[in-house]
């Protein structure tokens, strides 16, 4: 039997909210688990208003601009409990929550990883843009091993007995120029690009939504049940 994932498109939420969230079902799959429960898989869809969040194991000095900065360009800051460095999320930006129990799917840790990254290279490819991992990075780059390697997408989670949180973030039609005040994920020889940038387009941020979400149910082999807004459990924003 297919395991189910719940899909909630919540729109524009600031980060500690989504953030909140995430703690929420990521707690109540720990919970269900030692009351041997049955559990759910969440995946929450979002764009942030302009934040920069540092991995447990990031360096503060990646952020390269003054607390007075931050306020002049609208940007928060926000340490996490998530792997990885420091990384954006704004405005244009597709950031994907999956709170899933992995053993609902019988997978660990590594295979979740590269499920995602799976699930946004055949979303890219399906827009014609080519892309691959990179042995020493995580996330999805295009040119990935060479002076020209630039990252679209970036990896970073939290994974607890078998419970996941955090996720993944896609640049679609992001404004890159927030990138430049910080070497992100800890990279000071790396560039970031989006979707807009590699096709020259403006892209539908809904249709991509929609197209990653399916992508993703059938990258974990699950049925997609969308979440309603205003059933219980959805936030409002």
């Amino acid at each position: 039997m297919k395991p189910t994932i719940i899909l909630e498109n919540i729109g524009k939420l600031d980060y500690p909210a989504a953030w909140e969230l995430q703690k929420k079902y990521f707690e109540e799959i720990i919970q269900d688990k030692t009351d041997n429960k049955i559990t759910k898989n969440t995946l929450i869809l979002v764009e942030h208003h302009h934040v920069y969040t540092l991995g447990k194991n990031g360096e503060r000095q990646n952020l390269l601009i003054s607390d007075e900065r931050l306020r002049e360009i609208n940007a928060i800051f926000v340490q996490v409990d998530r792997g990885g460095d420091i990384t954006y999320h704004g405005p244009g930006q597709l950031v994907v929550y999956p709170v899933f129990d992995l053993d609902n799917f019988g997978i660990r840790t590594r295979e979740f990883v590269y499920r995602l990254e799976e699930s946004v290279i055949k979303l890219l490819k399906s827009y014609q843009i080519e892309t691959s991992r990179m042995d020493s990075a995580a996330g999805v780059w295009i040119d990935a091993g060479n002076q020209n390697a630039r990252k679209i997408c970036s990896v970073g989670i939290k994974s607890s007995r078998g419970a996941t949180m955090h996720g993944i973030a896609l640049n679609i039609n992001t404004d890159l120029r927030y990138f430049s005040y910080i070497n992100p994920c800890g990279f000071v020889d790396k560039s970031m690009t989006s979707m807009q940038i590699e096709t020259n387009n403006d892209l539908d941020f809904n249709e991509i939504k929609e197209r990653l979400s399916m992508f993703i149910s059938a990258e974990f082999r699950a049925n997609l049940l969308t979440q309603i807004p205003g059933d219980p459990g959805f936030p409002s924003c």
